[in-house]
């Protein structure tokens, strides 16, 4: 029997290059989307020419009052779908940057970094929970500036270490179904994050690439490949960790 993930925010980015990986493994994959439903369906075919099942829904990963009505879409899906009542694997991968200096984040930016990185991944787990199989797995995407700083990314980086102090508790309760819970903190990546800044931006591109030991910043293909291994059976013993994959970012 397959292996059924869910990736949320899989559209684009990250995202998108976990959910690859999986069905690279072996795995079949649910994409969340919150309105990119074209580029969302365009990796459902880039997974099913890969010879697995994927199936596209949309969620809005910040609002948490559409969670129990996704839940319940999902439920239907895995039945329609893949004839199950569960699937296995749970990436928290959906967010988006928001880069303000203390003295300038409003109140506003800092709400909804809270919603969609924080409290959305605590709700959106609880209202999957019931549908995950024992000995699932989740993994919560934190960031590398969770263990070192950099001007402006305060907010944001407070709501990761707030996942990541999470997914111990996580761990911990969960553990007796045999659920394994870990954080992957990427570091510095060429995506469309923050517009694409560190992919566009050679200013900023240099500045992480100069602190990072492997010389350069990350590139998607770094990052979803991990996401897959942590999820296979080689990794069914750790748990509870926070993985940092940035090159030896700032060592």
């Amino acid at each position: 029997m397959s292996r059924i993930a869910i990736v949320t925010g899989a559209s684009r980015g990250l995202g998108r290059n976990t959910a690859l990986a999986i069905a690279g493994h072996g795995g079949d994959v649910v994409v969340t989307y919150q309105s990119r439903a074209a580029e969302a369906e365009a990796v459902v075919a880039e997974i099913q020419a890969m010879g697995r099942k994927a199936v596209a829904l949309q969620l809005d990963a910040g609002a948490v009052a559409g969670f129990a009505p996704f839940a319940e879409r999902l439920r239907v899906v895995l039945r329609e779908a893949w004839q199950r009542d569960s699937f296995d694997h749970l990436v928290n991968n959906a967010g988006h940057g928001d880069m303000a200096l203390i003295t300038e984040t409003t109140e506003a930016q800092f709400d909804r970094l809270v919603s969609v990185h924080f409290k959305g991944v605590f709700f959106l787990t609880q209202a999957l929970l019931p549908l995950m199989a024992d000995g699932g797995r989740i993994v919560n995407l934190s960031s590398g500036l969770t263990r070192v700083s950099y001007p402006g990314f305060a907010a944001y980086s407070a709501v990761k270490g707030a996942v990541e102090v999470l997914s111990l508790y996580m761990a911990k309760e969960l553990g007796g179904r045999g659920i394994a819970v870990n954080t992957v903190a990427p570091g510095a990546i060429e995506t469309d994050f923050l517009g694409g800044a560190v992919r566009d931006t050679p200013d900023l591109n240099q500045a992480f690439a100069g602190m990072t030991a492997l010389g350069r910043v990350g590139v998607p293909d770094d990052i979803g490949p991990m996401i897959a291994s942590l999820l296979s059976e080689d990794n069914r013993w750790v748990n509870a960790q926070r993985i940092e994959v940035s090159g030896g970012q700032a060592i």
